[in-house]
């Protein structure tokens, strides 16, 4: 092949529109070195926008990190052109620009967009041992590409939202408002990270979104705290608030786990050792389904229940309320059975459940909404596992905005950038 015709062929390897190679090197650092030059013919004035076709000569050269090849870093050099306009007062001059390199990044943008792609699930520090490249100037390339907030522009509906908090640092310390969105068109998608959870913060961001939006919010899932549901209820007073099934399911179990924890430090003060080691590791079958349960911790839980009925009575009624949201039941329906499982709890003396039969009153229609048509948080719950293993591979991110970055990079990243190769 032709040195001609190699230097036609370059181009398309590089996948880089609109150059002519002017040299190839290969420096004592064993890098490839490719001089090219831009096959346009124009560009646009800087001051008044206008094309401009007069050229007035070249910049000094830059260098740009590209793919590399056959194991080697690749540079591609260039000396931007500069033209004159004659139409404005002092001939200014302006320097072309191409689409393939942003002016003052030191690389080509199909080279970020793939740095971008390495970076979905690992970290910057990983990507920037494997490919050689300064750790700011990775950040500088997810600040080219990624938004710090969120482009309503991508959406044509949100459907459903939820509303939950997670922690910056160890020990609730730092909680941040989570806000995300699932449609049967996006999937999940993650909207905000709030700087806290007041409800003033969330209500302001809630109102921020355009009105087109905002109508096609049908059913708003969260916890039980007062600022997420006061905030949805008062931006989207059409929307269903649903009190998420598994927050419900929590308290109810941590009401029979905390009357657990009262009867095992009675039980080891008032048994003998040997009673008391035949009831030892009761507790994981005690918070087990009863479903999942293997025979021998049938026979630990019924030696639990001989000394402990109030205990037993306890995990009889988690069970049963468990039993009521397996069911595909009306809210209607579901609303009589929770209040009927209200009055058994109540007419049996039992204390442990007081705090959630209180919930109960004061979420029950909330509560309820689940059973329209089984509406939960697990998106919620799942996307904020998600942020948890990012934190824990990045060894703790606590600004937000970077936590925004890296959770959208996670989610949108392949449908962005899946088409980049090397």
């Amino acid at each position: 092949m032709k040195l001609e015709e190699i230097g036609l062929m370059i181009p398309l390897l590089l996948n880089i529109p609109n150059i002519k190679v002017q040299d190839i090197e290969i420096n004592h650092r064993e890098e490839i070195v490719i001089r090219v030059e831009s096959t346009k013919q124009t560009a646009k004035c800087h001051k008044c926008g206008k094309e401009i076709n007069e050229l007035h000569g070249h910049d000094n050269p830059i260098r740009l990190r590209h793919f590399p090849m056959l194991g080697h870093k690749v540079y591609i050099e260039i000396r931007p052109k500069r033209y004159i306009c004659k139409q404005c007062g002092n001939n200014p001059t302006s320097t072309q620009e191409v689409e393939w390199y942003k002016p003052r990044s030191t690389c080509t943008k199909a080279y970020e967009q793939y740095l971008l792609l390495q970076l979905i699930n690992s970290t910057i520090e990983d990507i920037s041992l494997k490919h050689d490249i300064g750790y700011k100037a990775i950040e500088g390339i997810i600040d080219r590409h990624i938004n710090s907030e969120i482009s309503w522009d991508e959406f044509e509906e949100l459907k459903q939202m939820g509303l939950d908090e997670i922690s910056l640092k160890k020990g609730h310390k730092n909680q941040v408002t989570i806000v995300t969105s699932r449609s049967p068109k996006t999937g999940v998608s993650i909207l905000a990270v709030l700087p806290d959870k007041k409800k003033e913060t969330v209500k302001k961001f809630l109102q921020a979104i355009p009105e087109r939006l905002k109508k096609t919010v049908k059913t708003v899932c969260t916890d039980m705290y007062e600022g997420f549901a006061n905030a949805a209820k008062e931006v989207f007073p059409g929307a269903k608030l649903v009190i998420d099934r598994y927050h419900v399911a929590k308290a109810y179990r941590n009401c029979a786990d905390d009357l657990r924890k009262k009867e095992l430090k009675r039980l080891k003060k008032e048994l003998s050792e040997q009673e008391y080691d035949e009831i030892k590791g009761a507790m994981w079958p005690f918070r087990k389904n009863v479903a999942d349960l293997e025979e021998e911790e049938f026979e630990l839980l019924n030696h639990l229940f001989e000394h402990s009925p109030q205990l037993e009575q306890a995990h009889m009624f988690r069970e049963e309320l468990s039993g009521i949201f397996e069911q595909d039941l009306s809210k209607s329906k579901a609303k009589k059975m929770i209040k009927d499982w209200q009055d058994k709890v109540r007419a049996s003396g039992l204390k442990c459940f007081d705090s959630f039969l209180s919930t109960l009153d004061n979420w029950m229609s909330e509560i309820t909404n689940y059973f329209t048509k089984r509406f939960n948080s697990g998106f919620v719950e799942g996307f904020n596992n998600k942020l948890k293993v990012i934190k824990r591979r990045c060894y703790g991110i606590t600004n937000i905005v970077h936590l925004f970055q890296r959770a959208f990079l996670d989610i949108q990243g392949y449908r962005l950038f899946a088409h980049i190769s090397c």
